[in-house]
């Protein structure tokens, strides 16, 4: 029987991640598992009040949140990861998962350029970012993708076969050309995209964050491609 488990890596995104976890509840039978990054609200607090397990990962950065859910998933089949600002919708996880649990695809990214961007959800910058990049990405790994598909599913023990390293912005691109390395089966799914309920973001929300986020997954595209296979 296949087992599925949601992670949705968190930090201050209290107002937003109690109706999230009880959304993903409604949506799939899943173990949601939401890693506190730090948070100095009630994200955590919130998250278990609403039927979560929390983890908490005390080391910042996106890659450290990411891996403290998988160690804490345990023996599933399937991992999906989510961002916990509700800027995607729990209620399109099974298109997600549909083709992974059909044993179609080994990944499967959600992509926002085939979807839907809701008015003020993604900036000119980033969607520009984000353009660029799955395109290299494309000419360097032989890929088709729109979209670099933060909201994803994947087979959990692919993930473990990855020897994920980067542990701030840049794990999901490092999953994807590794993943891509692998001669993994990547596909990609309609999702769409919805500015944050609460809160503010931590990439587009800043220029700090937009150019570091730009700089890590520009950096990890580029150096497992010149590396040996």
């Amino acid at each position: 029987m296949s087992t599925v488990a949601v992670i949705i890596p968190a930090l201050n995104e209290a107002g937003n991640i109690s109706r999230l976890v009880k959304e993903v509840q409604r949506s799939v039978q899943a173990q949601v598992i939401v890693v506190d990054n730090g948070s100095t609200d009630q994200t955590g607090e919130e998250a278990r009040a609403a039927g979560a397990q929390v983890v908490f990962e005390p080391r910042h950065g996106y890659g450290y949140a990411c891996r403290a859910g998988v160690i804490a998933a345990g023996e599933v089949s399937s991992l999906v990861f989510l961002d916990g600002d509700y800027s995607f919708l729990p209620a399109e996880m099974p298109i997600l998962l549909e083709p992974l649990l059909a044993s179609k695809a080994d990944m499967v990214l959600g992509s926002r350029q085939l979807g839907l961007i809701a008015p003020g959800a993604m900036p000119a910058h980033q969607r520009f970012g984000n353009w660029l990049v799955a395109h290299l990405m494309n000419f360097l790994y032989g890929l088709r993708i729109s979209d670099l598909g933060p909201y994803r599913a994947v087979r959990a023990d692919l993930v473990k076969q990855l020897d994920m390293q980067e542990m701030t912005y840049g794990w999901p691109a490092e999953m994807i050309v590794k993943a891509a390395r692998k001669g993994a089966c990547i596909q990609e799914v309609p999702v769409s995209y919805h500015p944050r309920q609460a809160g503010r973001s931590k990439v587009s929300g800043t220029l700090r964050g937009t150019l570091l986020a730009a700089w890590f997954i520009l950096g990890v595209t580029l150096r497992h491609a010149l590396k040996p296979h």
